[in-house]
């Protein structure tokens, strides 16, 4: 028996009742925030499509805090176990680094489900925090894993750290080397920094697209984007000295960015 059905299969019927109205509540929720956006998402709403009262949500949620919290964090691992699975079932090219295909996985989710994407990086909803090392924290910690893990593939721990990255400041490199948990805070500091600009880059390049700005490319917006992160993957790849731990880049440096078009704007 598979593990998910022996653990459904403990569970009392009680239990199993609660989950799937739970999960009905969630379904409803995104469904909401699909047609109507983030901010219009309210319980009142939500128990309105299911026929429930507003009491009846608050056995399964508290709180409106406590459901956006559940869907961002639903949102996250939608999209972690998306990259996840482009990456696992990408096929063997030695041409394509695996951290462009989580890249662009990480496009194609945004561009299919530009309102969940909105409420994980658009503008942040009025009266709403995060808790703190919480749930929406742990999930996206995955998504920075697999980023990590998939641009680095191959370095040693010695080559990240004699990384070519900018000159950091003793209290920035102290708080990134303090960082112990996995995602950013498992490779140094110089490699951290690295991980960031370019995860930065590409991020800005999906919310120019999801947000309509680029547009004007049209069905040229995918290769667009693959251009793009290519380039960012090869200059991080570039700064890391590949002929040992102590070994300096021989290639010259570049701005990250666009081959070719200097008019294609750059995020």
């Amino acid at each position: 028996m598979p593990a998910e059905e022996h653990a459904t299969a403990r569970l009392s019927l009680r239990e199993r009742r609660r989950a799937a109205a739970t999960q009905e509540i969630l379904d409803a929720a995104e469904r909401h925030i699909v047609e109507n956006g983030p901010t219009a998402l309210s319980l009142r709403s939500v128990a309105r499509e299911l026929g429930m009262t507003v009491q009846a949500l608050y056995h399964y949620f508290p709180s409106w805090s406590g459901l956006v919290t559940a869907l961002i964090t639903k949102a996250y691992d939608d999209l972690a176990d998306a990259i996840q699975v482009a990456v696992d079932t990408a096929p063997e090219d030695p041409g394509l680094p695996r951290a462009v295909v989580a890249a662009e996985e990480y496009r194609r989710w945004a561009v299919t489900h530009p309102e969940r994407f909105q409420l994980l990086f658009g503008t942040p909803l009025r009266q709403y925090a995060a808790p703190a090392d919480g749930p929406t924290t742990q999930a996206m910690i995955r998504i920075s894993e697999i980023f990590r893990r998939e641009m680095f593939d191959g370095f040693t721990r010695a080559q990240l750290e004699a990384a070519d990255a900018p000159a950091l400041s003793p209290s920035l490199r102290a708080h990134l080397e303090r960082l112990q948990s996995p995602g950013l805070g498992a490779a140094p500091a110089p490699a951290t920094t690295l991980l960031l600009s370019a995860w930065g880059h590409l991020h800005g390049l999906v919310v120019l697209e999801v947000f309509g700005h680029t547009s004007f490319l049209g069905e040229h917006q995918a290769e667009i984007f693959r251009r793009g992160v290519r380039n960012l993957v090869e200059d991080v790849h570039r700064r890391i000295p590949r002929d040992g731990p102590g070994a300096t880049a021989t290639e010259p440096l570049a701005e990250p960015g666009f081959e070719g078009d200097p008019a294609v704007p750059t995020a």
